[in-house]
């Protein structure tokens, strides 16, 4: 579950960034997602466990400024699909410099002698996967849909939820399908 207080600063941008206002949205992601860096890491976490929030820092530190300067940007109704675009990038490049996301915080819930196993990067490089692909569809699904209909609340909203719940629910339920496939795995080999 403090895994998922990483995206925080994204849920609150999602809920203070209505319509055509993106300047409020950023700087009240920015706040929050320093605030976390600041609070987790004064908590003794590794940069490691937050990639998520120090992921967000930037991001919104880049869209108020942004924001700020060019409040009236063709890019302002795309603010959803930003967001995913930046979450999208953030995962795929932890996939891509072989540090999944997801592994930080997965050592916080696992016994130390499991961190260097091929399994349990495997299963962090799962998860981070399904939501690079979670992000993806959904930076592609907002484009589209603000494209073409830039009042469809109920299905931005929709795509978001979806979007978010279906590979967080992934997340909790998959190490454990792990855990038991691989204790199979050794039964039968035994």
């Amino acid at each position: 579950m403090r895994g998922l207080l990483g995206f925080l600063p994204w849920i609150v941008y999602a809920v203070v960034a209505t319509g055509d206002e993106w300047r409020w949205g950023a700087i009240t992601g920015l706040v929050v997602a320093v605030g976390l860096v600041a609070f987790d890491r004064r908590s003794g976490r590794a940069w490691d466990e937050m990639v998520i929030e120090a992921s967000a820092a930037v991001f919104f530190a880049c869209l108020t400024v942004f924001s700020l300067a060019a409040p009236h940007s063709p890019l302002t109704p795309y603010g959803p699909a930003l967001v995913n675009v930046w979450l999208a990038a953030t995962a795929w490049g932890s996939l891509a410099i072989r540090r999944p996301f997801t592994l930080g915080i997965a050592r916080t819930m696992a016994p130390k002698e499991v961190w260097e196993t091929p399994q349990f990067y495997r299963v962090n490089a799962v998860i981070t996967t399904v939501w690079a692909v979670a992000f993806t569809v959904a930076a592609g699904s907002l484009t589209l849909v603000l494209a073409l209909d830039p009042r469809a609340t109920a299905l931005v909203i929709a795509i978001k939820v979806l979007t978010f719940c279906l590979p967080a629910a992934f997340t909790a339920r998959y190490p454990k399908m792990a855990r038991r496939r691989l204790a199979e795995q050794g039964r039968t080999s035994a």
